[in-house]
């Protein structure tokens, strides 16, 4: 009898131990395999060679699929991106952050500057698409602490910077300081933050007065790429031609290392374009040398009439940048989608503009993970949409360029988390919301009502 009383309790156990099994089980198979899905877009991904309407499917804050006719059923959060391009995240490779270099006591009648702070708050850029910024030489050695813990350490994008020569960075008055650019410091502070610094900036250099004891026409250059072959790291220039003894030819022919980076390629002082109309040859010559061209919009490098021509006869830039600040940002540059629009008036496909701001950019800054919808990387996804009408473009020149064309963000995506969705692409309609986004949060509680748990 008591044999018969303990091969039941065993058959019962065996049986809750099997019921519970099965309902672990069943919940595991009820979760969904892909966190996000957007499908139906046409998924430009210049480093796989894709241009195709494809899925795009999300897990863990990763790139879980690039495939056709991905099953809704599959995901836990499915977004309709029909007519729309899916892109990698967008990179912007000349911004500037926080204080922009300004000092902390810019205000005071006492501070060595008084230019008021101009950087951008770096979240703002989500609005465009973009989830990779490079912060270009707001800060150098001395001051780039105070930039990473103020800012960097607190932004949602991805930040990253390129480390001015001058050690106590723009705009603090110490700009045309020859003693505050030293190479093995600038070195130094680059290993100590590596993850971060993805090299030096050179700028504003001496761009009128006299040459003298000090100031000689090549020392921030010079110091700047002495810096870089310390570190193995590319330099940043934006640079001021003073011919003979500084020339444009002699920094991009001469100067200038491969994989250096010449950025303000469309400024208004550079000889891109000769007399007669054509393209000068010493701009191809120094790409065959390896030199890298960028835009760096900004509020006052961009001119139509060296960026037209040049993009007319073959010459196209091999990345996109805004060069964005607290002026730019209002009527110039104004935004990363406004510049690639610029490119898209003049004529040039948006699969080579998309490339230009993603993969381009990730190889010009040595980090190749980014800018790509690779599975595995991190889903970082800029979601756009191509307008069709009449629409006019400004440079920095104050002229003014007609297209049909224009580019907006409709949706980004940063480490698998929804940032920017101001039209509501991946939400429900509210009358359709679940009962929770109905049921007002009690007195103290912290949960909002919402339509959905998707991470935002």
């Amino acid at each position: 009898m008591a044999f018969q009383r303990v091969r039941a309790f065993e058959i019962i156990f065996l049986i809750g131990a099997l019921t519970i099994s099965s309902a672990i089980v069943s919940g595991q198979q009820q979760k969904p395999r892909y966190d996000l899905l957007l499908k139906g877009g046409h998924v430009i991904d210049p480093a796989n060679h894709i241009d195709r309407v494809m899925d795009v499917a999300v897990a863990d804050s990763k790139i879980a699929a690039v495939q056709p006719d991905i099953p809704s059923a599959d995901a836990g959060k499915v977004v309709n991106v029909q007519g729309l391009y899916v892109t990698p995240g967008l990179i912007d490779i000349h911004v500037h952050i926080g204080y922009g270099g300004a000092p902390d006591n810019w205000y005071s009648p006492s501070a060595r500057s008084h230019i008021p702070p101009f950087g951008m708050p770096p979240d703002l850029m989500f609005n465009s698409g973009v989830t990779t910024v490079v912060d270009a030489g707001s800060s150098g050695a001395a001051t780039f602490l105070r930039e990473k813990e103020m800012v960097m350490d607190h932004a949602r994008i991805r930040v990253l910077a390129f480390l001015n020569i001058v050690a106590d960075g723009m705009n603090g008055g110490l700009e045309q300081t020859v003693d505050q650019m030293n190479p093995k410091l600038c070195a130094e502070t680059i290993e100590k933050y590596r993850d971060l610094v993805v090299g030096v900036k050179t700028a504003h250099y001496w761009t009128g007065k006299p040459w003298d004891g000090e100031h000689q026409p090549w020392t921030a250059v010079d110091r700047a790429e002495e810096c870089a072959r310390m570190a193995n790291v590319p330099v940043m220039v934006d640079f001021w031609p003073r011919p003979p003894l500084r020339s444009y030819a002699e920094l991009i022919l001469k100067k200038m290392r491969p994989g250096d980076i010449h950025t303000h390629v469309f400024a208004q002082q550079f000889p891109i374009i000769m007399p007669n109309g054509k393209l000068n040859p010493i701009m191809e010559e120094a790409r065959k040398r390896g030199v890298i061209f960028d835009v760096g919009h900004g509020g006052g490098s961009f001119w139509f009439r060296n960026a037209v021509p040049a993009v007319e006869q073959g010459f196209l830039p091999d990345s996109i940048s805004t060069d964005l600040h607290m002026e730019s940002m209002t009527w110039k540059a104004i935004s990363m989608v406004n510049v690639m629009s610029k490119f898209l008036a003049m004529g040039v496909p948006l699969e080579t503009v998309v490339r230009e701001s993603t993969v381009n950019p990730a190889h010009e800054i040595h980090r190749p993970e980014l800018g790509t919808l690779s599975v595995g990387r991190g889903a970082d996804i800029a979601v756009l949409q191509e307008l069709h009408g009449k629409y006019s473009y400004a440079d920095d020149g104050y002229a003014r360029l007609d297209g049909n064309v224009e580019l907006i963000a409709r949706m980004t995506v940063r480490a698998g988390r929804i940032v920017f969705d101001p039209s509501g692409l991946s939400m429900v309609e509210w009358q359709k919301a679940r009962k929770q986004y109905f049921t007002p949060p009690t007195e103290g509680a912290h949960r909002p009502s919402t339509a959905d748990d998707y991470p935002r």
